[in-house]
C-alpha cells in the first residue's frame, strides 16, 4: 500500500498510523493550530523509522522556540535517509540546513527541490511569509522576490487554503489588497480555524487602515485559539495596537499584562521579544508615559535569549528594548559586534533609539530616517516595521515639524495616516 502526504506525494512509511499522524502535525504547523508537536511524536511512535517524521519533529520544536531540542529528531532523521525516497532525503537535507543556521544554502535548496516537487508544501514552507527565509534574507526587493517566487507555484496548488493564504500575505505586502482579499477570504472560508490565514486577514486590514473592522474580526476569532497556540502573542499584539489606536487603552494594556509581556507569554521568543517592544513604544509615541520597569524586564527577556546580534529584524528591537531601558553597556556590545545580513543598519538604528529615549528628537529623526528607504531589509511585516516610521514621525512632532511629519507618513503609509485612529501623539 502507497501512503501519501497532503498534497499526493509518496511516503516512507507503511504505517497507517504513522501517516495519519503526520498529516495532522502538517495541518497543524500550516494553520498555527495547536499539537504539532505531539502529532509528529505520534508518529514517530507509530514508525520509528519514518524518517520525516523525525525531521518535521525537529521542525516543530525549532518553530516553538525550542530550537535546542532539534538535534536529536535532526541525527536520527538523517541516519534514517538512507531508506527514504530522494524526495524525503531532500527535504531532510533542506531542513538540516535551516536548523544548522545556513540559511542562504537552504533557500537555495528549497529552490532546486521545487524544481522536481513542485507540491512539496513542508519544503516550500519556509521559504514563505515575512519571516522565511526570502523574509530574512537581508536584501533589498525581498518582498518582490517573495511574490514572484511564489505566483509560479499557483498552478500546483490551485485553491489549497495553506498556499492562499501565503500568497495573499506577498500581495498584501506589496499593496495588491484586491488580490490579497480574494486569496486570504478563500483561504477562510476553506479552513476557518487557520490562525495564520487570521492573521494575514489581519494584516489586510491593517492597510487598509480599517481599524474598527479589524480589531472586531480579529476579537471575534481569537475567542476559541487557545494561549498554546503558535499564533496567541502576535495576533493578541494586533488586537492590542488596534484597541490602542481606537482609544481603549485599558484594554491595550490589559492585553499586554495578559498576552505579551515575558514573565506570561507563551509563544516564540521571537514573538514576545519584538511585539513587547513594538507595542511599549508605540505606546510611549501615542502619549503614554514610559513605562521603565516594563522595558528593564523586556531588556532582561532579550538579553537572555538574543544575546548576540544577527537577525536583523529582532536585533532591530533588541537595540531598542536597551536604548529604552537605559542599558548603554547592553546596547555598546550589540553595536560593536554587528553581524548578518543587516549588520550595517545596527548602529544607526541603535543611535537613533537611544537619542529617542533621551529626547534628542532631532538626533532621532538624524539617524533613522535615512533608513526607511530601505527598512525592508530587516525582515518582518509592513506593518511591524511601521514602527520606524513612526517613530521618526513622532520626533518630529515632538521637535515642532508636525506638518513636515503629517506630509511624511501621509505619502510613505497613506492608509494608516487616516482618520482620527492615527496613533501618534500630537499629529
Amino acid at each position: 500500500m502507497s501512503l501519501q502526504d497532503r498534497y499526493g506525494n509518496q511516503l516512507a512509511t507503511r504505517s497507517t498510523a504513522a501517516r495519519d499522524a503526520y498529516l495532522a502535525g502538517v495541518e497543524s504547523l500550516m494553520s498555527a493550530t495547536p499539537g504539532m508537536e505531539a502529532a509528529f511524536q505520534e508518529a514517530i511512535d507509530a514508525d520509528e523509522t519514518f524518517a520525516l517524521g523525525h525531521i518535521a519533529l525537529a521542525r516543530a520544536k525549532q518553530l516553538l522556540g525550542r530550537g535546542h531540542e532539534a538535534k536529536a529528531p535532526l541525527a536520527r532523521a538523517k541516519e534514517l535517509a538512507g531508506d527514504a525516497s530522494p524526495r524525503e532525503q531532500s527535504q531532510i537535507a533542506i531542513f538540516e540546513k535551516i536548523l544548522t543556521g545556513q540559511a542562504a544554502a537552504a533557500l537555495e535548496a528549497i529552490r532546486e527541490h521545487m524544481k522536481d516537487w513542485p507540491r512539496d508544501g513542508m519544503a516550500l514552507a519556509p521559504a514563505t511569509g515575512v519571516f522565511g527565509l526570502i523574509g530574512f534574507s537581508g536584501k533589498q526587493g525581498r518582498e518582490v522576490d517573495q511574490l514572484a517566487f511564489l505566483e509560479p507555484f499557483e498552478k500546483h496548488y490551485g485553491d489549497d487554503w495553506w498556499f492562499r493564504t501565503q500568497l495573499a500575505f506577498a500581495q498584501v505586502e506589496l499593496q495588491k489588497l484586491d488580490e490579497g482579499r480574494r486569496n486570504i477570504d478563500a483561504a477562510l472560508d476553506a479552513f476557518p480555524k487557520s490562525a495564520h490565514a487570521a492573521h494575514i486577514c489581519g494584516h489586510l486590514f491593517y492597510e487598509l487602515g480599517e481599524r474598527e473592522e479589524g480589531l472586531a474580526f480579529l476579537r471575534e476569532w481569537m475567542k476559541d485559539y487557545p494561549r498554546e497556540g503558535l499564533m496567541h502573542v502576535h495576533n493578541s499584539w494586533h488586537l492590542a495596537l488596534w484597541s490602542m489606536e481606537t482609544g481603549r487603552m485599558a484594554e491595550a494594556w490589559r492585553l499586554y499584562d495578559e498576552a505579551l509581556r515575558p514573565a506570561v507569554a507563551w509563544g516564540p521568543q521571537i514573538n514576545v521579544a519584538t511585539d513587547c517592544a513594538a507595542f511599549l513604544a508605540r505606546a510611549e509615541m501615542a502619549g503614554e508615559a514610559r513605562r521603565p520597569d516594563r522595558w528593564r524586564e523586556l531588556a532582561d527577556y532579550v538579553t537572555k535569549w538574543f544575546g548576540r546580534p544577527g537577525l536583523g529584524f529582532v536585533d532591530m528591537h533588541t537595540v531598542l528594548a536597551y536604548a529604552m531601558a537605559g542599558d548603554d553597556a547592553a546596547l555598546a556590545k550589540f553595536t560593536e559586534t554587528p553581524a548578518g545580513a543587516t549588520a550595517d543598519l545596527l548602529a544607526p538604528l541603535a543611535r537613533g533609539f537611544a537619542a529617542y529615549a533621551q529626547g534628542d528628537w532631532s538626533r532621532a529623526v538624524e539617524e533613522i530616517e535615512p533608513l526607511l528607504a530601505t527598512h525592508e531589509r530587516l525582515g518582518g511585516s509592513r506593518a511591524q516595521r511601521d514602527l520606524l516610521e513612526y517613530l521618526v514621525t513622532s520626533a518630529m512632532v515632538k521637535a515642532g515639524r508636525a506638518s513636515e511629519a503629517r506630509a511624511m507618513i501621509e505619502t510613505r503609509r497613506p492608509q494608516n495616516g487616516k482618520g482620527k485612529g492615527f496613533p501618534l501623539a500630537g499629529l
